[in-house]
Order: C-alpha cells, then structure tokens, then sequence
C-alpha cells in the first residue's frame, strides 16, 4: 500500500530566494514607471511649450483671413446738388439709418415734405475721416437747395459713409467686421457674459464648477449634451480646434485655455471672441463676429445697436441655426428674452427696462433688403479689374478697402426700370416674352466710370453675368461705326447712300442678301437719314464701298478690343459683344472721340487706410472730334425722327438723347445704346436659349433705358462744336444747300471743305456769308456761350 507524498516544506534559504526576487520585481518596475513619468513629464512639457507656442503665434499674428471690403461711392451732399429726397432715402436705406421722428443718434433720420434731418455715423475716409454730425437738409424739388450743420450754419460739402457692398472672402468663405471693445455697447458683453460665462472674470480660463454641472447633466441625459466651456475655452475650440463634441476636444481645451488665460488680458480674450464667434449662414457665407452680426441682422454698426438687439445676438451664440430669427422668430424671441430675464437677475438692467424690452418685436430687417451682396454684377467687375493688380490671396486676406464708382441711387432706378419693364413685356407678349432675360450698364459718359451694372432679371443672382460675359450679335449697334468710318473718309451727312439691295458673294459659295427691316428699299437717301432710320442696305452698301477692314479698324478706335472678323454681316451687327464692350464703344462717341477705359475702381487701401493704388482718369483721342461731332448730330437725328423717336413722348425735348436702337438677326437680341449729358446706358433684353422675341430694340430695350432716364432726370447732351465743324442751311430733300428762309431747311454740320457743291432756288435772295452767320445762334447752343 503506497503512502501519499507531502510536500516538501521551503528552506529559509528558498524563502529568501523567493523574497528577493520578488523585491527586484517592484524595483524594476517602480523604476520604470519613475522613467515613464519623467518621460511623461517631458514630453507634456514639450507638447504644453508647443501648445504655447501655437496659441501665442497665432494670438499675436494675423489672427483671421480678412475679405477685401469694397465699397460705393460715397454721396456727396452740397447746394445745388441734383437730388430728391426719394433720392436720399434709398441711399439711407442701403446705409442702414433708421426713419425716427426725431432723429438724435447716428444712423437715424426724420423727413418732412420739403426737409431732411439726418445725424450722419462718420467714416474714416483714405484722405481723412468725416466725423459725425446732425444735419439739416433743405430741398427744392429735386435738388438740394441748403446743407446746416447742428448750430444752423451753413456747411459747403459733406460726405455720407459709403454703402458696403460686398466682399472678396477667404477660401472658407468666412466673412468678419473686426471691432474693437471699446467700441462694442456695455450691454452687449454683459449679456454674452451674462448668458453664455457668469464667472467670466473670476476664473483662470477654466470652471470646475460649470465642468462638474455639465457632467451631472450628460449623465443624467446618456450622452454628451453639454459641455460646461467658459467663453475662453469656447475661443480656443473657434480659434484654434474643431467643434467636434468628442472627450479628445474637451481635452485638450483645458491646458489650451488656461495657457491662453497666462499670457493675455480677459479684455483681450473678450475682444477676439467677439470677432471670432459664429452667428449664421448666408449661402455659402458664414457670419462670423459681432461687428458682422449687426449689419446682417439688423443693418445697422455695432455701436448703434439697441439692448433687444444685443440681446439677440448673444444669445443666437448657443445656435445660430436653431434660433434663427428668419427662420425660427419664436425660438429666438424666447432665447433673446431669456437672455434678458438672466440679465435681470444679475443686476444688469432694471425690472421695468426688462419689461420693457421683452415687449418689442425682434427688429431683424429682411435679408432681401440688405445691400451687401446686392450687387453681384457690379462686384464681378470690380473683382476682375482688382485681379490685374493684386494676387487673389491679397485680396481674400489682407482685409484691403477697395473705392468704388457704383452709385446706389442710379443702381436701384436701373433695376426698377428693367424689372418693371420686363413685367409689362411679359405681361403684354405672354408665352412669347417668357424667360425673358436682361442686361444694362450705366456709366458716367465725362469721366468713364461705370455707375450700375445688372447682369440678369434676378438682380441679385451671383451666377451668369450677362453684362459682361453673354456675348450676343449686336445687329444695329454697329451702325454707328460704319458710318464713321465714312465721315472719316471723305463722306459727308449728306452724301446720297444706295438703299438697293446688294448681293455678295462669300468664300465657301453662299451668298450674302441682307434686307431691310421692312423688305423695301428706299433708294437714294442721304447719309444722316440712312441712320437715324436704321436702313440694313445703304449701310450694306456703304461699308462695302468703304471696305469691311476699315469699320474693324474704327472698332477697334472706338474702344473695342476682342478680335472681329471681317465679313460683311459684320456690317449689320452680326458678330456678338457683351453690354460692357457695348458701353466702351458708345463711351468713346460720347466723350467727343476720347478713348476712356471703362473703370469701377477709384482706389485701394490696406487696412489702416493708407492708400495701395489709385485707378485715375484716362482718357486718349483715337477719333477726330470733327468726325464724331458729325455722328453725334445723326445719333440725335435717331431720337429726333428715327428709330428711337419714341423717347421724347416721356422724356423733354432739351435732353437731346444721341442713341441707337439694335435688332439682331431673326429678333433674337433688342438692344439700345444711348447718352444724355452726364449718363450713358447700354440695354439688353433676349432668351438664354437665342430664341426669338416678339419686339424689336425700340419695342424692347429703348423702352427700358426710357423708363430710367425718365427717373435718372440726367443733364442735356450738348455737343461741343470743333473748330472744324460748319453748321450748313442745306435742303432735307437734296442735301444741298439752302436758306433758313427755305421751306425744309435744316442746319447740318459739315467738315470744313466738304460743303455741297449746288444750291436749291427757292426764291430768295441768299444773304452773304448766310451759310455761316444766320447760324451763329445755333453755335451758341451747342457751345453754351
């Protein structure tokens, strides 16, 4: 029978084996967890010194991409300017100034029928800031007859801030208007403290206190609701990480902001949470910072805004989309009146100013209503003319002002011209005039600047600029540059043009046929008259007589810089140009001859306001005076008795418009161009899809440009006489020349030397030197003397 083994018993020397080599076990890893530590504890330093470095770099550095800001012109208001009081409320209107019965702040205003009180806001101008000041404006009809200042005395010049109108924004589409704390109201950072961080200027950057709240609230919800940030860590999650709402973030908000906390002031923190925080979307634009915040919700700067108003804003912080007030005015009444209720219980206001204010409406204007991004048609031009100068990350970055030329007062008259007369055409054509769509350009025909451009019928669409891409057949526009090339080369107005039908033959077999508008033909007619009524074959037959490559050349004098081809449809519009190489041409017609490219930039400056680059006046002759002096008095002919002989059933007789109507091919385009004393305009109406149209230019475009001119009320075109130039009595008939006794004379303008050669007899003994002195008084006209 086999005993069972017991164990056999440890020796003391085994037991002390075993105890030392569990001792050198702890040893170990007592040591190796003191090296990781020490390692810890550096490489936590290194990445704390980096961390550091990071926030102090970009705290310091250029904190935000800043949009280029640019600007309209700003209005000038003296005596004797020609202006409305309609007039300056839709300049006010798109500054944002607020209609009062009694205006005592800036940005307010008050009318009466004859009178205008406005306290002005003030601007920082390149040349010198303009500062704030109430005004008293009289008027007199439609122009400003007085300009006083707060004490009655009589001010001679004084300028309105410039309308925003839009921006050139960094690649993330984030659009700011920096301000400065002192200049944000008291009310503001006591309700964006008071609702978003209580112990704002008490804690270090971080709060145990809201930490541990917040915690007890995700418990008890099962996930992660809320986070319990202070306004500094708030910061360094906009500025600096990402809004993700993951354990790493939260993280690494806490060394981040107590860093920051070290080494900045709280004002200094407040300021840039201020600038940083997001307040919305528009499209693709964020909104981002108070500055911004006013102006897009209620249109008006920061400093002037009211307590509800603040309100509003801090408390649209904790979700700008859920509380929007466009979208959601309930939710975001409730949260800008629980703003003010905390507001209350924190001693920053009063129980009745609370009462008080709860009671007003929200207040946030219409985003349709807003100026900025108004303008896209304009703003694309001013875009491409900036890009000649400056690289496009300057432009997004670098927060430049850009000065410009566009005027608000004539861009709302165009638009309100176009729109309505597209409605009628659309309403009198019905399915014929359907998808109608528009172009115009207005500019200052003295100096070139483009006042107004609208690149489609949604004024406001930033897509297809019709203006200056939608490359459409010009038709009649082009008339007028035949007809110079002639004047310039040895022809007369009243030469006798052929208006019989021609036949070219062209390269690949075909045959050009053109035809009259009417499909009759005239026969001979003097050359004034062959234009102002538009007629297809004298001017077929005339630019074939003179040459296809000489018009091009003249084109190309009057401003046109594309590459044309020399074919003889050219003659009758059928190579295409859009509106704003339509104005360049006309431009160069109206100045007299003098080339003036087309500029919608007045000047650049940096940020601090000093001036990058200025865009002058540049004029150069390209075409004679007389010539053109000769074209001018057809072009009047064309509103006179022509083609847009309609204009002066609305318009005074005194304007003297110089113009011409445009019908392309098949009535696929209408088109006018035409020019008073002080403004140009270019009119396009046509289908996207080149389809026909159920009018012509006069049936169309004219009418546009008539409805505008109509509330434009520009100055009368008169025409500078050259010392080249003759006025003629000649016969309207014949051309040749006659007495102002005659019955159908009419004075013509002729070139020194190239007066008709016969006389009609109409009975009368003609007076010696009549040719020139009976008209002396129609020099004086022209001249103003």
């Amino acid at each position: 029978m086999n005993k069972k083994r017991t164990p056999a018993k440890k020796t003391p020397r085994k037991r002390a084996s075993a105890a030392k080599k569990k001792g050198g076990f702890w040893r170990t890893f007592r040591a190796l967890l003191l090296k990781l530590t020490l390692l810890g504890i550096v490489i936590g330093g290194i990445g704390l010194m980096y961390l550091d470095a990071q926030i102090r770099q970009q705290f310091e550095g250029k904190r935000w991409a800043l949009p280029a800001k640019v600007f309209a012109r700003p209005l000038e208001l003296y005596a004797g300017l020609p202006i409305s009081i309609q007039d300056l409320k839709i300049e006010l209107a798109g500054l944002g100034y607020q209609t009062v019965r009694h205006a005592s702040l800036p940005g307010q205003a008050e009318f009466s029928s004859s009178k205008a009180h406005i306290f002005t806001r003030g601007f920082a101008f390149p040349d010198g800031r303009e500062p704030a000041q109430q005004l008293q404006l009289d008027f007199n009809s439609d122009q400003l007859s007085r300009v006083r200042n707060a004490k009655g005395q009589t001010v001679n010049l004084v300028r309105l801030e410039p309308v925003l109108i839009g921006g050139i924004y960094p690649q993330n589409n984030e659009d700011r208007d920096l301000v400065r704390l002192e200049d944000v109201p008291t009310s503001l950072t006591q309700a964006l403290i008071a609702i978003e961080d209580q112990s704002y200027y008490d804690h270090f950057g971080i709060s145990f206190k809201g930490i541990a709240r917040a915690m007890w609230i995700n418990v008890r919800a099962g996930r992660f609701v809320q986070g319990g940030s202070t306004l500094t860590q708030q910061l360094i999650k906009n500025f600096y990480l990402t809004s993700d709402r993951t354990l790493a973030r939260k993280l690494m908000e806490l060394p981040m902001a107590v860093l920051l906390e070290l080494h900045y002031s709280k004002d200094e923190i407040l300021e840039a949470y201020l600038n940083e925080v997001y307040l919305g979307q528009e499209g693709s634009r964020a909104i981002h910072g108070m500055g911004l915040g006013g102006q897009y919700y209620f249109s008006q700067p920061i400093q002037e805004l009211q307590l509800s108003q603040v309100a509003l804003l801090a408390g649209l912080v904790k979700g700008p989309s859920y509380y929007d007030p466009r979208r959601h005015p309930e939710r975001a009444k409730q949260r800008r009146d629980l703003v003010l209720r905390v507001m209350r219980d924190e001693g920053n206001i009063t129980e009745e100013l609370y009462q008080q204010t709860i009671q007003k409406p929200l207040g946030v204007v219409k985003q349709k209503s807003l100026l900025k991004g108004a303008y896209p048609a304009y703003l694309d031009l001013v875009k491409r003319q900036l890009r000649e100068s400056y690289h496009e990350d300057d432009l997004r970055t670098e927060g430049l002002r850009v000065y410009t030329g566009l005027n608000p007062i004539v861009q709302a008259k165009a638009e309100t011209a176009l729109l309505t007369t597209v409605t009628g055409l659309e309403k009198r054509y019905g399915k014929r005039a359907a998808n109608l769509e528009a172009s115009m350009v207005v500019t200052d025909p003295q100096t070139g600047e483009v006042l107004s451009i609208i690149g489609g019928k949604s004024t406001r669409y930033e897509g297809f600029n019709r203006a200056l891409d939608a490359i459409r057949p010009i038709g009649s526009l082009v008339k007028p540059a035949v007809y110079l090339t002639a004047l310039d080369n040895g022809y007369s107005l009243v030469s006798p043009l052929k208006d019989e039908p021609i036949s070219v033959a062209m390269p690949n077999g075909s045959t050009w046929e053109p035809q009259n508008f009417g499909k009759n033909s005239h026969g001979t007619v003097p050359l004034h008259q062959a234009l102002a009524h538009s007629y297809n074959l004298a001017t077929a037959n005339l630019g074939m007589a003179l040459g296809v490559g000489k018009v091009v050349d003249t084109l190309h004098k009057l401003g046109v810089t594309r590459d044309l081809d020399a074919y003889p449809s050219l003659l009758l519009g059928a190579q295409g140009l859009p509106a704003i190489e339509v104005a360049t041409m006309y431009q160069t017609i109206a100045a007299n001859g003098f080339q003036m490219p087309l500029r919608a930039i007045r000047m650049v400056t940096d940020n601090a306001g000093t001036e990058l680059s200025r865009y002058p006046f540049q004029v150069k002759q390209t075409v004679s005076g007389e010539s053109i002096h000769l074209l001018q008095y057809a072009m009047q002919e064309v509103a006179r008795e022509g083609t847009a002989r309609s204009v002066y059933t609305q318009l005074p007789s005194n304007l003297n418009v110089a113009g011409k109507t445009g019908t392309s091919n098949d009535q696929r385009d209408s088109w006018f161009a035409g020019f008073t004393g002080n403004r140009l305009a270019v009119v396009w109406l046509g289908r996207d899809d080149n389809t026909a149209l159920p009018f012509t230019g006069s049936g169309g475009a004219l009418k546009v440009w008539t409805a505008f001119m109509k509330e434009e009320k520009p100055e009368p075109f008169i025409a500078p006489v050259p010392e080249g130039v003759d006025y003629l009595w000649v016969d309207k008939e014949t051309g040749y020349l006659s007495d102002e006794r005659c019955q159908g004379a009419i004075p013509v303008p002729f070139i020194q030397g190239s007066k008709p050669q016969y006389r009609v007899d109409c009975g009368v003994e003609p007076v010696q030197n009549s040719e020139t002195k009976s008209l002396d008084w129609f020099r004086r006209w022209f001249r103003q003397e």
